[in-house]
Protein backbone atom coordinates (compact mmCIF):
# COMPACT_ATOMS: atom_id res chain seq x y z
CA UNK A 1 0.00 0.00 0.00
CA UNK A 2 1.48 3.29 -0.72
CA UNK A 3 1.06 6.06 1.77
CA UNK A 4 -0.91 9.25 0.99
CA UNK A 5 1.05 12.20 1.51
CA UNK A 6 -1.44 14.54 2.25
CA UNK A 7 -0.63 18.55 2.55
CA UNK A 8 -3.09 20.26 4.94
CA UNK A 9 -4.40 23.68 4.56
CA UNK A 10 -5.23 25.44 7.86
CA UNK A 11 -8.34 28.31 7.71
CA UNK A 12 -8.80 31.19 9.68
CA UNK A 13 -10.20 34.66 8.41
CA UNK A 14 -10.04 33.10 5.04
CA UNK A 15 -5.99 33.02 5.45
CA UNK A 16 -3.74 30.35 5.33
CA UNK A 17 -1.85 29.65 8.94
CA UNK A 18 -0.57 27.54 11.19
CA UNK A 19 -1.03 26.48 15.06
CA UNK A 20 1.27 25.08 17.12
CA UNK A 21 -0.30 22.27 19.05
CA UNK A 22 -3.49 23.38 18.66
CA UNK A 23 -3.09 27.17 20.32
CA UNK A 24 -5.04 29.74 19.08
CA UNK A 25 -2.79 32.11 20.19
CA UNK A 26 0.60 30.69 18.67
CA UNK A 27 -0.83 31.59 15.04
CA UNK A 28 1.56 31.82 12.04
CA UNK A 29 -0.50 33.27 8.40
CA UNK A 30 1.53 31.97 5.47
CA UNK A 31 -0.65 32.95 2.64
CA UNK A 32 -3.49 35.22 2.17
CA UNK A 33 -4.66 33.14 -1.27
CA UNK A 34 -5.29 29.40 0.11
CA UNK A 35 -6.86 28.35 -2.99
CA UNK A 36 -3.18 29.26 -4.98
CA UNK A 37 -1.49 27.11 -1.78
CA UNK A 38 -3.89 24.57 -2.57
CA UNK A 39 -3.23 24.48 -6.63
CA UNK A 40 0.52 24.19 -5.97
CA UNK A 41 -0.25 21.50 -3.28
CA UNK A 42 -1.83 19.45 -6.84
CA UNK A 43 0.54 20.60 -9.19
CA UNK A 44 2.90 19.11 -6.96
CA UNK A 45 1.54 15.63 -6.99
CA UNK A 46 -0.67 15.55 -3.92
CA UNK A 47 -3.80 13.15 -4.08
CA UNK A 48 -5.77 14.77 -1.59
CA UNK A 49 -5.93 17.58 0.44
CA UNK A 50 -6.87 18.28 4.00
CA UNK A 51 -8.40 21.16 4.84
CA UNK A 52 -9.64 22.24 8.44
CA UNK A 53 -12.01 25.27 9.04
CA UNK A 54 -10.24 26.86 12.24
CA UNK A 55 -13.15 29.43 12.66
CA UNK A 56 -15.53 26.53 12.38
CA UNK A 57 -14.14 24.43 14.53
CA UNK A 58 -14.01 26.79 17.54
CA UNK A 59 -17.34 27.80 16.64
CA UNK A 60 -19.46 25.18 15.74
CA UNK A 61 -20.27 25.96 12.18
CA UNK A 62 -18.50 26.03 9.05
CA UNK A 63 -17.50 30.20 8.65
CA UNK A 64 -14.95 29.72 5.16
CA UNK A 65 -17.21 28.51 2.68
CA UNK A 66 -16.05 30.30 -0.19
CA UNK A 67 -12.53 29.18 0.12
CA UNK A 68 -13.44 25.96 0.94
CA UNK A 69 -16.05 25.64 -2.13
CA UNK A 70 -13.22 27.76 -4.27
CA UNK A 71 -10.45 25.14 -3.47
CA UNK A 72 -12.96 22.01 -4.46
CA UNK A 73 -13.81 23.64 -7.63
CA UNK A 74 -10.34 24.98 -8.84
CA UNK A 75 -7.66 22.69 -8.09
CA UNK A 76 -8.74 19.74 -9.69
CA UNK A 77 -7.72 17.43 -6.81
CA UNK A 78 -10.04 16.09 -3.98
CA UNK A 79 -10.61 17.53 -0.64
CA UNK A 80 -11.02 16.35 2.68
CA UNK A 81 -12.77 19.63 5.17
CA UNK A 82 -13.06 19.58 8.85
CA UNK A 83 -13.75 22.25 11.57
CA UNK A 84 -17.45 22.25 12.75
CA UNK A 85 -18.88 19.37 11.01
CA UNK A 86 -21.55 19.04 13.82
CA UNK A 87 -24.91 18.05 12.03
CA UNK A 88 -25.90 15.93 9.23
CA UNK A 89 -27.29 19.02 7.15
CA UNK A 90 -23.79 20.91 7.51
CA UNK A 91 -21.83 17.53 6.48
CA UNK A 92 -24.48 17.80 3.58
CA UNK A 93 -23.38 21.25 2.81
CA UNK A 94 -19.40 20.82 2.40
CA UNK A 95 -20.24 17.79 0.35
CA UNK A 96 -22.65 19.94 -1.93
CA UNK A 97 -20.08 22.80 -1.88
CA UNK A 98 -17.14 20.12 -4.07
CA UNK A 99 -15.42 18.01 -0.68
CA UNK A 100 -14.55 14.86 -1.11
CA UNK A 101 -14.97 13.87 2.26
CA UNK A 102 -15.75 15.41 5.64
CA UNK A 103 -13.81 15.39 8.95
CA UNK A 104 -16.12 14.80 12.26
CA UNK A 105 -14.37 15.33 15.99
CA UNK A 106 -16.22 16.97 18.46
CA UNK A 107 -19.92 15.21 17.69
CA UNK A 108 -17.86 11.83 18.09
CA UNK A 109 -17.70 12.21 21.82
CA UNK A 110 -20.55 14.57 22.78
CA UNK A 111 -23.76 12.84 20.76
CA UNK A 112 -22.05 9.41 19.82
CA UNK A 113 -25.67 8.39 17.95
CA UNK A 114 -25.78 11.43 15.72
CA UNK A 115 -21.91 10.07 15.11
CA UNK A 116 -23.46 6.50 14.05
CA UNK A 117 -26.06 8.31 11.93
CA UNK A 118 -23.46 10.45 10.43
CA UNK A 119 -21.36 7.45 9.62
CA UNK A 120 -24.56 5.53 7.82
CA UNK A 121 -25.23 8.38 5.84
CA UNK A 122 -21.95 9.52 4.59
CA UNK A 123 -20.46 6.00 4.65
CA UNK A 124 -16.98 6.07 2.58
CA UNK A 125 -17.15 9.90 2.73
CA UNK A 126 -17.16 10.98 6.10
CA UNK A 127 -13.60 10.03 8.62
CA UNK A 128 -13.72 10.17 12.49
CA UNK A 129 -11.13 12.95 13.25
CA UNK A 130 -9.57 11.81 16.44
CA UNK A 131 -7.30 14.37 18.27
CA UNK A 132 -5.50 13.09 21.48
CA UNK A 133 -3.47 15.38 24.20
CA UNK A 134 -1.86 12.95 26.50
CA UNK A 135 -3.60 10.30 25.47
CA UNK A 136 -6.79 11.92 25.55
CA UNK A 137 -9.60 13.41 23.24
CA UNK A 138 -9.50 16.86 22.95
CA UNK A 139 -12.95 18.42 21.45
CA UNK A 140 -14.18 21.91 20.11
CA UNK A 141 -11.07 23.15 18.13
CA UNK A 142 -9.11 21.36 20.67
CA UNK A 143 -10.20 23.53 23.71
CA UNK A 144 -11.54 21.27 25.82
CA UNK A 145 -10.28 17.71 26.89
CA UNK A 146 -12.11 15.37 27.44
CA UNK A 147 -11.77 12.02 29.62
CA UNK A 148 -12.28 10.26 26.73
CA UNK A 149 -9.15 7.92 25.41
CA UNK A 150 -8.18 8.13 21.70
CA UNK A 151 -7.87 3.86 21.47
CA UNK A 152 -11.39 3.62 23.27
CA UNK A 153 -12.86 6.43 21.20
CA UNK A 154 -11.20 4.47 17.86
CA UNK A 155 -12.86 1.08 19.09
CA UNK A 156 -16.33 2.57 19.65
CA UNK A 157 -16.18 4.74 16.24
CA UNK A 158 -15.21 1.64 14.30
CA UNK A 159 -18.39 -0.30 16.26
CA UNK A 160 -20.47 2.54 15.27
CA UNK A 161 -20.03 2.24 11.29
CA UNK A 162 -16.82 4.57 10.80
CA UNK A 163 -14.21 3.43 7.52
CA UNK A 164 -11.42 5.85 8.46
CA UNK A 165 -9.61 7.69 11.04
CA UNK A 166 -7.33 10.79 11.49
CA UNK A 167 -5.23 10.69 14.19
CA UNK A 168 -3.79 13.67 15.76
CA UNK A 169 -1.38 14.08 18.34
CA UNK A 170 -2.00 17.94 19.56
CA UNK A 171 1.59 18.09 21.56
CA UNK A 172 2.91 16.78 18.39
CA UNK A 173 0.90 19.33 16.26
CA UNK A 174 3.12 21.72 14.40
CA UNK A 175 6.08 21.07 16.19
CA UNK A 176 8.26 19.30 13.96
CA UNK A 177 9.87 17.09 16.32
CA UNK A 178 8.68 13.64 14.90
CA UNK A 179 5.26 11.49 14.65
CA UNK A 180 4.33 9.46 18.42
CA UNK A 181 4.64 6.48 16.91
CA UNK A 182 3.68 4.89 20.18
CA UNK A 183 -0.06 6.59 20.22
CA UNK A 184 -0.34 5.28 16.59
CA UNK A 185 0.87 1.74 17.45
CA UNK A 186 -1.20 1.89 20.15
CA UNK A 187 -4.92 2.88 17.71
CA UNK A 188 -3.90 0.73 15.00
CA UNK A 189 -4.06 -1.95 17.35
CA UNK A 190 -7.32 -1.29 18.46
CA UNK A 191 -8.81 -1.16 15.16
CA UNK A 192 -8.94 -2.61 11.79
CA UNK A 193 -9.76 0.32 9.72
CA UNK A 194 -7.52 2.61 7.89
CA UNK A 195 -5.62 5.28 9.91
CA UNK A 196 -4.59 8.52 8.63
CA UNK A 197 -1.41 10.03 10.72
CA UNK A 198 -1.15 13.74 11.90
CA UNK A 199 1.22 15.90 13.70
CA UNK A 200 5.06 16.41 14.29
CA UNK A 201 6.29 15.04 10.93
CA UNK A 202 9.49 17.68 10.25
CA UNK A 203 11.61 15.88 7.56
CA UNK A 204 11.63 13.14 4.98
CA UNK A 205 12.81 10.59 7.24
CA UNK A 206 9.75 11.49 9.88
CA UNK A 207 8.09 9.47 6.47
CA UNK A 208 10.43 6.74 6.46
CA UNK A 209 9.70 6.42 10.04
CA UNK A 210 5.64 6.26 9.42
CA UNK A 211 5.90 3.98 6.30
CA UNK A 212 8.73 1.44 7.58
CA UNK A 213 6.45 0.95 10.99
CA UNK A 214 6.56 -2.60 11.61
CA UNK A 215 2.99 -3.18 12.99
CA UNK A 216 1.00 -1.27 10.48
CA UNK A 217 1.78 1.17 7.75
CA UNK A 218 -1.01 4.47 8.01
CA UNK A 219 -2.96 4.78 4.82
CA UNK A 220 -1.83 8.45 4.58
CA UNK A 221 0.02 10.93 6.50
CA UNK A 222 -1.05 14.52 6.92
CA UNK A 223 1.70 17.18 6.60
CA UNK A 224 1.48 21.21 7.27
CA UNK A 225 4.25 23.34 8.74
CA UNK A 226 7.35 21.37 7.14
CA UNK A 227 5.86 22.13 4.17
CA UNK A 228 5.21 25.51 4.79
CA UNK A 229 8.36 25.87 6.31
CA UNK A 230 10.41 24.92 3.28
CA UNK A 231 11.73 21.54 5.06
CA UNK A 232 10.51 19.69 2.21
CA UNK A 233 8.25 20.14 -0.56
CA UNK A 234 5.24 18.17 -1.86
CA UNK A 235 6.93 16.95 -4.53
CA UNK A 236 9.88 15.85 -2.95
CA UNK A 237 7.34 13.99 -0.27
CA UNK A 238 5.46 12.22 -2.46
CA UNK A 239 8.90 11.15 -4.63
CA UNK A 240 9.99 10.24 -1.27
CA UNK A 241 7.27 7.66 -0.60
CA UNK A 242 7.32 6.37 -4.18
CA UNK A 243 10.69 5.75 -4.06
CA UNK A 244 9.85 4.09 -0.47
CA UNK A 245 7.24 1.77 -2.32
CA UNK A 246 9.44 0.88 -5.35
CA UNK A 247 12.36 -0.10 -2.97
CA UNK A 248 10.11 -2.63 -1.36
CA UNK A 249 8.86 -3.93 -4.30
CA UNK A 250 12.23 -4.99 -5.46
CA UNK A 251 13.25 -6.25 -1.97
CA UNK A 252 10.43 -8.56 -2.37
Amino acid sequence: MLMLVIPAIDLRGGLCVRLIQGDYSRETAYDSDPVRVACEFAEQGAGLIHVVDLDGAKSGMPQNWGAIEAIARTCGVPIEVGGGVRSIETGQRLLDAGAARIVVGTKLVEDPGLAEMMFAEFGDQIVAGIDARQGRVAVAGWIEQSAVTAMDLARKMEALGARRLILTDIAQDGMLSGPNLELLDEVSEAVNIPIIHSGGVGDIADLKLLYDKPRRRPEGVIVGRAIYEGRFSVREAVDSVESLSASMRMDS
